[in-house]
């Protein structure tokens, strides 16, 4: 199944979910747990648009494998000059007195 064809399905899936809210709303009334319910399909639907815009923008909707970038970090210690005057957020200040 392609991309396009499982974003589909999964949009039919909601508004299946969106109008079975609806029917339980007009069971239930408008109480305040069925408008948490509506927030968050509605939250679901908006969601799922902005999942299908940056899909059909990426490069996995072109067809085009994405391949993560390698980066070697040194094991050597850093220059010393780079932390002048700097102090360990995690030990509190070198002065001996608090910020």
């Amino acid at each position: 199944m392609s991309l396009q064809d499982e974003l589909t399905a999964v949009e039919r899936n909601l508004d299946d979910l969106v109008r079975s809210v609806g029917r339980l709303e007009v069971r239930l009334g408008g109480g305040l747990d069925i408008r948490r319910v509506r927030s968050d399909t509605d939250h679901l639907r908006q969601s799922l648009a902005l999942l299908k815009q940056s899909a059909t923008c990426g490069p996995a909707a072109r067809g085009q494998a994405v391949a993560a970038e390698m980066v070697t970090i040194s094991d050597a210690p850093y220059n010393s000059a780079l932390w002048a005057g700097a102090d360990d957020e995690g030990l509190g200040s070198r002065h001996g007195h608090a910020p």
